[in-house]
């Protein structure tokens, strides 16, 4: 009775997840903020019950969707963590590797800090290189063609008005890191870097399907579904990889556009991590990086009008992308949000401008480029970006924090 991979005598689990100090005192807590179902389930799973690290499971999930996601316990967090551990650790000594890596992904992206190096080492253990048999592909192939570049002069036709017809974002090569700092740093001017990350793994390895499909085919990953995170019909969804691979190559309605959009991929996927380098330029302010994240998707994607609080050097490793940048001090003529969670948003869709509603913004100056592959752009805090993919395109951006108050 029951499916093959519950059984009525429970396999023990792998060594490394017989519970410890911290496994011991974090069900201490669920237990103390009402969760006694949950640390009795945990327990169960922790000698080897799948079924029981199921329900776990799914007690913490509930728990995480309890309300605004600001408002759930880091307890939780961490129970979730523990439960998917619990339930990879079984679902792989049965065998099945891909619902244990997708259980791993949903305990990275959903789970607390406190596991994160258990479930890091249990990917390890499993492996992210499945049988070959699974990696053949279909149609279409791999290799450059797969994540071409497209043709510029069509896609320049769906960018913005009077792009490309202000003034254009400076472009240099491979400066010092003196330079970048004394030149651009200081005076928060955004500048083009070109020559600095040609000796990337990445730059040929993420052109070719077939090894992303190999890297990193079967991890979950969060994408956003839509027009842009602003529009009405937006959703966020979790799909494989190779799921996403499939709907860049055969995306055919906007509405349907799906983008792996400011995930931490590099934290998840360490293969994909070894195929890039942090730039020297990230280290200017002795400061910290923050952040590093991935943005993935087909042409048309689309980042509407925004600020972030960091330094950010953006990589386009794969593709070209077109950005407009206004500078902090119209920050007022581009009416800002008044939410406090779209505060760094801009109301003005640079699409479509309405000039009725948001006449200031017309004739506001700006700076804009066309990213090429192979190039980096420098964005300083504060400096509103417009994002357009105008090919398949893959990029990195890398956030970091000066050690003093920001340049003016």
């Amino acid at each position: 009775m029951g499916d093959d991979s519950t059984t009525s005598s429970p396999s023990p689990p792998p060594h490394h997840f017989l519970p410890d100090e911290r496994h011991s005192s974090l069900l201490r807590r669920i237990t103390e903020e009402g969760g006694f179902a949950y640390a009795t389930s945990a327990e169960r799973a922790a000698a080897g019950d799948l079924r029981a690290a199921e329900a776990a499971r799914e007690m913490a999930w509930e728990q995480l969707h309890s309300g605004p996601w600001h408002e759930v316990g880091p307890a939780w967090r961490d129970a979730y963590s523990l439960a998917c551990l619990h339930v990879a650790a079984l679902r792989a000594a049965a065998g099945d590797r891909t619902e244990a890596l997708k259980v791993l992904d949903m305990g990275i992206i959903m789970g607390g800090p406190l596991l994160r190096k258990d479930l890091d080492d249990l990917l390890r253990r499993i492996g992210t290189a499945g049988p070959p048999a699974e990696r053949a592909g279909g149609g279409g192939g791999g290799g450059d063609d797969a994540l071409g570049n497209g043709a510029l002069g069509e896609m320049l036709q769906v960018l913005p008005k009077r792009s490309l017809s202000s003034k254009i974002i400076e472009k240099r090569s491979s400066i010092s890191l003196e330079t970048f700092i004394c030149d651009h740093f200081l005076k928060s001017s955004p500048v083009i870097i070109s020559g600095c990350i040609d000796h990337w793994p990445a730059r040929t390895k993420w052109k070719d399907i077939e090894y992303l499909k190999k890297i990193a085919g079967d991890r979950t990953v969060p994408v956003e579904v839509g027009k842009n995170y602003l529009a009405s019909e937006w959703k966020q969804e979790l799909i494989t990889f190779s799921q996403l691979l499939e709907r860049i190559k055969s995306t055919d309605c906007p509405a349907n556009l799906t983008y792996l959009a400011q995930h931490p991929l590099f934290d998840q996927i360490q293969e994909l991590h070894n195929d890039i380098i942090i730039p020297d330029y990230c280290f200017a302010g002795g400061g910290e990086l923050q952040s590093l994240n991935a943005w993935f998707g087909p042409p048309g994607t689309v980042t509407p009008l925004h600020h972030d609080p960091h330094h950010n050097i953006f990589a386009q490793v794969v593709g070209r992308k077109y950005l407009r940048l206004y500078p902090a001090t119209v920050s007022e003529d581009l009416y800002p949000y008044t939410e406090s969670m779209l505060s760094n948003s801009s109301q003005v869709d640079i699409d479509n401008l309405d000039v009725e509603e948001f006449p200031r913004a017309e004739n506001l100056e700006f700076v804009d480029c066309v990213l090429e592959e192979g190039e980096m752009l420098y964005i300083p805090p504060k400096w509103w970006h417009y994002v357009r993919s105008l090919s398949v395109s893959f990029s990195v951006s890398f956030w970091w924090s000066a050690s003093g108050p920001s340049p003016e």
